[in-house]
């Protein structure tokens, strides 16, 4: 069975994602893609530099994301050229490595993926895990984890699909407003459920 586990910014997505490791299910993290796909001297890079200038590569010659995300953030042309360039990427690099934890011998992979639903990849999963939070929990999680101000922490909160549609999208809600303990039970009860 293929998982997708997904959630909002500072839902507690990577702390379940944890669980699920330390319990063997193998984890393909869309995040840690999204990194490699713009390594250093990558075809993606370099189409990024030719796009959007010299102006967001640093010296060492990977991408200067506080740059980056200043740039993208409030304008929606181009953030869709930058998505444009990224996520076919992305999406092949998730097929190549779900594909080959498949062929290594796994019945189920979980494909973490925080932006599962902007992003059109639901039919790439047989499941939806989402991990919630109240937006009061989220925003203090958001403002502790990443030092931002209350209005920061509402704009990045913001720019994403609200939490109660990605809800409506899912196969199981773990609710992550508890303690872990909490959170880790709800996971094992939905595990078993599914019988995986």
């Amino acid at each position: 069975m293929i998982i997708g586990l997904t959630g909002s910014i500072a839902s507690g997505k990577s702390t379940v994602a944890n669980f699920l490791k330390k319990r063997g299910y193998p984890i393909v993290d869309a995040d840690e893609i999204a990194r490699l796909v713009v390594e250093p001297g990558s075809p993606v890079l370099k189409e990024i530099e030719s796009v959007f200038g010299a102006d967001v590569i640093k010296e060492d010659g990977s991408m200067d994301r506080a740059k980056m995300g200043k740039l993208i953030f409030d304008d929606n042309r181009k953030r869709e050229q930058l998505n444009t360039i990224i996520h076919p990427a992305i999406r092949k690099e998730l097929i190549a490595q779900k594909e080959a934890q498949i062929a290594a011998g796994a019945e189920t992979v979980i494909l973490d993926i925080p932006l599962l639903f902007e992003n059109n990849l639901h039919e790439y999963v047989e499941k939806i895990l989402v991990v919630s939070v109240t937006p009061e929990v989220q925003k203090e999680r958001l403002m502790s984890r990443n030092q931002f101000s209350e209005q920061e922490a509402e704009s990045r909160i913001a720019s994403q699909l609200p939490i109660e549609i990605k809800e409506q999208g899912a196969d199981a809600v773990i609710d992550n407003n508890g303690e872990l303990a909490e959170t880790e039970q709800q996971v094992v009860d939905v595990l078993k459920k599914w019988q995986v």
